[in-house]
C-alpha cells in the first residue's frame, strides 16, 4: 500500500466507516466486510455515474425561484436566488475558480437531498462575517527598543504648535461661495464685528439652486392673490387666455372674473386626494356632506366650462368615496356623532353605545379591503407623477375601471344601508344588506362580459358580507347553539320556551321576513314545517328573506333544532375530548364554501394551448343543445331559432344538461324571488347548499335514530294505535264489555273508579308497561245530547302519559284526535255488542202471556209470530249495516292507513317530516272516518241508525209487554229511510271519485237495501 496516494487512502479509510455504520460489522476480517468492501471499491473505482450537468442545475434553481414567485414568497425567492449566486461566485477549497463542476456538483446533491423546497418555512439568518483581528502590537515601541531618546521636560508637548495657523486662519474672511449658505453667528460674534459688516453673495451655483426650489417647492395657489407660475407661450397652453378674449370681443356685457391659476398636476394631486378619502382641498369643497368645485379655478390650456364638467364628474365619484369612507369611520369607530343634515347615512341615528352587528362589520371590512387597494394604486399615481409627465385624462382613463366599481359599491350602500329607515331592528337591516348585494351580482351578471369587473367585485363583497351568517349557521347546526348577540339572523331563539318542554318543536324559533314593498316587519311564527311563511302574509305583499338561503332554509332549521335537541337529550355521546378533537379537526361551513368555490372557479379555468380545440367543442355542444331546445320548444308550438340559441347559451354551464333535458324530466322552477341567472345559482347549488345538506342528513339521522332506539318512538306510536284505534282488540274487548254490560244491566258506569279499575286490569295482563301511562276521565256533556243514548259514551276519555320528547310527536292535540276515533269505534261496538247480545229464546214465552184477556185484541192485530218475524228481520237488517259499517272502519280505514304511515314513519328523514306524517295519518283517518264537518250530516244519520240499534235492543230484551206494536213500523221506517239516504249520498260521492275510499262501504249498504 506504499505506492497508494493520500486521496486513495483517505477514500478507503471512509469507505470502512461507511460499510460499518450501514452493516454494523465491526471486524475488518470478517468476510462479509471483505465483500461489501471490494463492492464499494468497485463502485468507487469504475462507476458509471454521469459528470453533473450544469445547466440542468441552473434550470432547476430557476424552477424553484419561478415557483416562490407563483406562490409569492417574494422573500424566500429573493433569498434562494441570492444566495446561489453567491455561492457559486465565491471560491472553494482545492477548487480554481468560480462556476465549476464542484459548485454545480453540490448544489445538484443539495436538491437531490431536499424534499419539496418550495414548501419550507424558511427565514434568513444574518450571518456575521468575522472580522480580521486587529494588529495591536507596538511596532514603535519594538522597533525603538534599545534607543535612548530625550524627549525633554514635557514629554507629553507636540512637535508644533497650531497657534500660528489658528491666527492665520481667523484673519481670513469666512466664504460660502461653494454651497451658497449664510453663516450663523452668535450674538457675541455680532456685538465683537459691529465694525466689520460682511457681506456675502450668491455667486456659485445660484442658478441651480433657484431653479431647484422652483421646481420642487409648490406655488401657494390657495391663498388669495397666488403668484402667476411661469407656462409655455404656445398656443395650445393658452387656450383659456384664447378663449377669455374671444369671449370679451363677442360679448360686449362679458366681465372678467378673477381666477385662481392651477397646474394640471395640482389639479391630478388634489382629484386622487378627493378619491383618497381626504377631505380639505383647494379645487374640491365639502358641504353638508356634498362635494362640490370651486367656481374660480382654471388652467391655461382648458376652457373653465371644459375643466368644470370635469371636475363635475370627478366630484360625484369623490362625494361617494367620502360617503363609504364616512360609514366605514362609523362602523369601525362606533361614532355616535349626528349626521349632517343631508346625508343618508341612518346607521349613526342609532345609539352611539350600541355596537355594530357583525353582518355590517363583515361589510366594512370587504370595503376596506377594496379601498386599502384602490389607494395603494392612487398612491402609486401620486408618485410617477414626480418622475414623468402625467395628464389628467390618462390618470382617469387609467383609474375608470375603479370608478366604476366605486359606482357600483355606492349603489349597494344607498339601496342596502343608506335607504334604510332609522330604528329598523338588525335582522331587517342585514338581511336587506345581502338581498341588495344578491341582487346587484343576478343583475350585472346578467349583462355578460361587459360587467366582469363588478361581478367578481360585488361577489368578493358578497363572501365577505355573508361570513357572519355562515358562521351563525354553523354554530347552530355543529354545535345546537344560535349564537346570535346582535339579533341580526332572520331566525332567533324564543328563550320563553326551554329544550325539553313540549311546545319546543314548534314555538322555541321565530322567522322573519322582510316586506319589500311596505317597511314594515312581518313576523311569522316557525310551526312545524319549518317553511318562510312567505305565502302566509297579504297578497299585495311581497314577503321575502335572505334569499340565498331560501332554498336550504327548511334543511338548516331542521338541523339546527335537531342539533340543539341532541345536545340536551340523555343518549349516548362520545367523550369530550373525541369531540373536541374533532372539533378542532373539523373545518368551519365557511372555510368549506371558500374552498368549493375556489376548485370550482379553477376547474373552470382552461389552459392557453387547447383555446381552438375547446372552442370547437362549445361551439358542437351549443348546436347539440340548440336542435334539442328546438325540439321541445317546437312541442309548445313555439318556432323560433334564435330563442332557441339563446336557451343554449343559458344552460351551456350545466354538465347534466343534455342527460336532464333530452329526458324530459327538466323543470325549471322560476317564482318571483327567484333570479334569472343560472351562474350564481349554480355556484351556490354547488358550493354551499350540498355542505348544508349533509350537515341536515347527519343531524337529522342522528336525531331519528335516538328517538327510536333510546326513546322508543315506534312503540309509542304503536300504543296509541292499540288502545286509541282498538288495534289490541282483545285486550280493550274487556274494558267495553264490561261498560256495556252495566248499561244492559241498568246500572251506573259513570264512577271514574270504576272504568280505571276495569282499564288496568285489561291493559295490565298483556300490556304492564303502559298500564301505568293509561287513565280514563269523564267529562261534562251538553244535557240536550242525553236524550239519545248512543251520546252516553261522550263522557269518555282516554288518556295516555307521553314522556318527553316522544310529545312532540304525540301532543294533546293529537291525543284529541285519537279520542274522537276512539269515541266513534266504540259507539260502533256498543251497537255492534248490542244486537249480538240478543237471543231468540227471550220471544218463547210471549203466546203464553198474550192467551188470556188479551185474545179480542190479538184477533184485531198482527199474530204474533208475526211480530216476532219482523223484529227479527229488523235485527238482521240492522245487524248488516253496523257489520258492514264496523268492517269498513276498522280494515279499509284503519288497517290499511295504518300500513301505509308504518311505511312512511320508517322512510322519515327528519323529525319535522315524521311530525308531518303523524299529522297527516290522523286527518286521514279523521276524515275517512266521516268526522269532518263537512260530511257531518252523514255523521248524523249514522248514529241516528246506531241509536235505533239501542233503542231496539232495548225494546228486544224489555218484550212485547213493554211496548206498542205501532213501534215497530217507527223503527223500520226511520231504518228505512236513513239506509235510503245513506246509500244514495255515497253513491254521489263514489261516482264523483271526491270519496274513493267509500266505495266498499256504499256497496255493502247498497247490497243490503230494500227496494220499495
Amino acid at each position: 500500500m506504499a505506492h497508494w496516494s493520500t486521496f486513495e487512502k483517505e477514500t478507503e479509510r471512509e469507505t470502512k466507516k461507511l460499510i460499518r455504520c450501514i452493516s454494523g460489522v465491526e471486524d475488518e476480517e470478517d468476510q462479509n466486510f471483505q465483500l461489501a468492501m471490494k463492492f464499494a471499491w468497485s463502485n468507487f473505482r469504475f462507476h458509471r455515474y454521469l459528470d453533473v450537468d450544469s445547466h440542468k442545475v441552473q434550470r432547476s434553481v430557476n424552477g424553484i425561484y419561478e415557483k416562490l414567485m407563483v406562490h409569492s414568497d417574494l422573500i424566500k425567492a429573493e433569498s434562494w436566488m441570492r444566495l446561489t449566486e453567491e455561492f457559486l461566485n465565491s471560491p472553494l477549497p482545492n477548487t480554481d475558480g468560480t462556476r465549476t463542476d464542484v459548485h454545480y456538483s453540490i448544489l445538484s446533491l443539495l436538491l437531490v437531498l431536499s424534499g419539496s423546497p418550495s414548501n419550507t418555512i424558511f427565514t434568513e439568518r444574518p450571518r456575521v462575517k468575522e472580522a480580521e483581528p486587529e494588529d495591536d502590537f507596538d511596532w514603535a515601541q519594538y522597533l525603538m527598543e534599545g534607543e535612548d531618546i530625550d524627549t525633554g521636560p514635557y514629554p507629553d508637548t507636540p512637535e508644533w504648535s497650531e497657534e500660528e495657523s489658528e491666527d492665520n486662519d481667523s484673519q481670513q474672511p469666512i466664504s460660502r461661495e461653494d454651497s451658497g449658505i449664510q453663516l450663523d453667528r452668535t450674538p457675541q460674534e455680532d456685538q465683537d464685528n459691529t465694525n466689520k459688516a460682511v457681506q456675502v453673495t450668491w455667486t456659485v451655483g445660484e442658478p441651480e439652486a433657484r431653479t431647484w426650489l422652483e421646481q420642487h417647492i409648490v406655488t401657494p395657489y390657495w391663498v388669495a392673490h397666488a403668484p402667476r407660475f411661469p407656462h409655455s407661450l404656445h398656443l395650445h397652453s393658452n387656450l383659456l387666455n384664447v378663449w377669455d378674449q374671444h369671449l370679451y370681443n363677442t360679448d360686449p356685457l362679458y366681465l372678467p372674473e378673477e381666477k385662481a391659476f392651477v397646474r394640471e398636476t395640482q389639479v391630478i394631486r388634489e382629484t386622487l386626494w378627493l378619491l383618497s378619502g381626504v377631505q380639505k382641498h383647494f379645487i374640491f369643497q365639502h358641504h353638508d356632506g356634498k362635494v362640490s368645485v370651486r367656481n374660480n379655478v382654471v388652467v391655461t390650456h382648458l376652457t373653465s366650462n371644459c375643466l368644470r364638467s370635469v371636475l363635475e364628474h370627478i366630484a360625484v365619484y369623490g362625494q361617494a368615496v367620502f360617503r363609504l369612507q364616512r360609514f366605514i369611520d362609523e362602523v369601525t369607530g362606533y361614532s355616535s356623532e349626528p349626521c349632517p343634515p343631508g346625508s343618508s347615512s341612518s346607521y349613526s341615528s342609532k345609539q352611539g353605545s350600541e355596537p355594530p352587528f357583525r353582518t355590517y362589520q363583515a361589510f366594512v371590512w370587504a370595503l376596506n379591503k377594496y379601498f386599502t387597494s384602490f389607494k395603494e394604486e392612487l398612491t402609486t399615481i401620486e408618485r410617477e407623477l414626480i418622475y414623468e409627465t402625467v395628464t389628467l385624462s390618462a390618470v382617469l382613463e387609467r383609474l375608470s375601471p375603479h370608478l366604476a366599481q366605486i359606482k357600483v359599491l355606492h349603489k349597494v350602500f344607498c339601496t342596502g344601508v343608506a335607504e334604510v329607515p332609522p330604528e329598523t331592528p338588525n335582522v331587517v337591516r342585514a338581511s336587506h344588506l345581502l338581498n341588495t348585494l344578491y341582487k346587484a351580482i343576478i343583475e350585472y351578471d346578467s349583462v355578460g362580459e361587459a360587467s366582469e369587473q363588478a361581478v367578481a367585485l360585488l361577489f368578493s363583497l358578497w363572501t365577505e358580507t355573508v361570513r357572519p351568517y355562515l358562521e351563525i349557521v354553523d354554530e347552530w347546526i355543529v354545535h345546537g347553539h344560535l349564537f346570535d348577540p346582535a339579533k341580526e339572523f332572520i331566525i332567533q331563539r324564543n328563550k320563553d320556551v326551554p329544550v325539553n318542554h313540549r311546545d319546543f318543536w314548534y314555538a322555541t324559533y321565530t322567522l322573519y321576513s322582510v316586506s319589500e314593498m311596505v317597511d314594515n316587519e312581518e313576523k311569522v311564527s316557525d310551526a312545524a314545517s319549518g317553511s318562510s311563511g312567505g305565502d302566509q302574509g297579504s297578497s299585495n305583499r311581497q314577503l321575502t328573506m335572505v334569499s340565498f338561503l331560501k332554498p336550504v332554509l327548511k334543511q338548516i332549521i331542521m338541523a339546527g333544532k335537531s342539533m340543539q335537541l341532541l345536545k340536551n337529550l340523555d343518549c349516548k355521546e362520545p367523550e369530550h375530548s373525541q369531540r373536541s378533537s374533532r372539533d378542532a379537526e373539523r373545518k368551519s361551513l365557511y372555510s368549506l364554501f371558500l374552498e368549493s368555490v375556489q376548485s370550482r372557479l379553477s376547474s373552470q379555468e382552461e389552459p392557453p394551448g387547447d383555446t381552438v380545440t375547446d372552442q370547437q367543442n362549445t361551439k358542437r355542444r351549443l348546436v347539440k343543445m340548440q336542435s334539442i331546445v328546438a325540439q321541445h320548444l317546437e312541442i309548445e308550438d313555439v318556432h323560433d331559432p334564435l330563442l332557441a340559441i339563446n336557451f343554449a347559451r343559458l344552460f351551456l354551464e350545466q354538465s347534466d344538461f343534455h342527460e336532464r333535458f333530452s329526458g324530459g324530466d327538466f323543470i325549471v322552477d322560476r317564482s318571483s324571488q327567484s333570479v334569472t341567472c343560472q351562474t350564481f345559482e349554480l355556484t351556490l347549488r354547488s358550493c354551499l347548499y350540498p355542505h348544508i345538506e349533509r350537515r341536515y342528513i347527519e343531524c337529522c339521522g342522528n336525531l331519528m335514530e335516538t328517538l327510536k332506539k333510546d326513546y322508543k318512538l315506534l312503540e309509542y306510536l304503536q300504543a296509541m294505535r292499540n288502545f286509541f284505534l282498538l288495534e289490541a282488540g282483545d285486550t280493550m274487548y274487556d274494558f267495553y264489555t264490561a261498560i256495556f254490560d252495566k248499561v244492559q244491566e241498568k246500572e251506573n258506569w259513570q264512577q271514574p273508579s270504576f272504568l280505571n279499575v276495569q282499564l288496568q286490569e285489561a291493559v295490565g295482563q298483556r300490556y304492564p308497561e303502559d298500564s301505568s301511562r293509561l287513565s280514563v276521565f269523564l267529562e261534562t256533556i251538553d244535557p240536550s245530547r242525553k236524550k239519545h243514548p248512543v251520546n252516553n259514551l261522550e263522557v269518555l276519555t282516554l288518556s295516555y302519559k307521553v314522556p318527553w320528547p316522544v310529545d312532540i310527536v304525540i301532543s294533546s292535540e293529537c291525543q284529541k284526535i285519537y279520542n274522537q276515533v276512539f269515541l266513534l269505534l266504540l259507539q260502533i261496538k256498543w251497537a255492534k255488542y248490542s244486537l249480538d247480545t240478543l237471543r231468540f229464546s227471550d220471544f218463547t214465552d210471549i203466546t203464553k202471556k198474550l192467551e188470556g184477556g188479551l185474545a179480542e185484541e190479538v184477533k184485531v192485530k198482527e199474530p204474533i209470530n208475526q211480530q216476532i218475524h219482523r223484529m227479527c228481520l229488523l235485527r238482521v237488517k240492522l245487524m248488516h249495516f253496523v257489520n258492514s259499517l264496523h268492517n269498513y272502519i276498522m280494515t279499509r280505514i284503519l288497517h290499511s292507513t295504518g300500513l301505509e304511515f308504518q311505511h312512511q314513519v320508517q322512510e322519515a328523514k327528519d323529525l319535522d317530516q315524521l311530525i308531518k306524517i303523524h299529522y297527516r295519518y290522523l286527518a286521514t283517518i279523521h276524515d275517512r272516518c266521516l268526522l269532518r264537518e263537512k260530511v257531518s250530516f252523514v255523521k248524523e244519520a249514522i248514529m241516528k241508525v246506531l241509536n235505533l240499534v239501542l233503542i231496539f235492543s232495548d225494546r228486544w230484551q224489555a218484550g212485547f209487554g213493554a211496548w206498542k206494536i205501532e213501534s215497530i213500523d217507527k223503527m223500520e221506517s226511520d231504518f228505512k229511510n236513513c239506509h235510503m239516504f245513506l246509500v244514495t249520498i255515497l253513491n254521489k260521492a263514489v261516482c264523483r271519485g271526491s270519496f274513493p275510499h267509500l266505495e266498499s262501504l256504499a256497496l255493502s249498504l247498497m247490497a243490503g237495501f230494500e227496494q220499495c
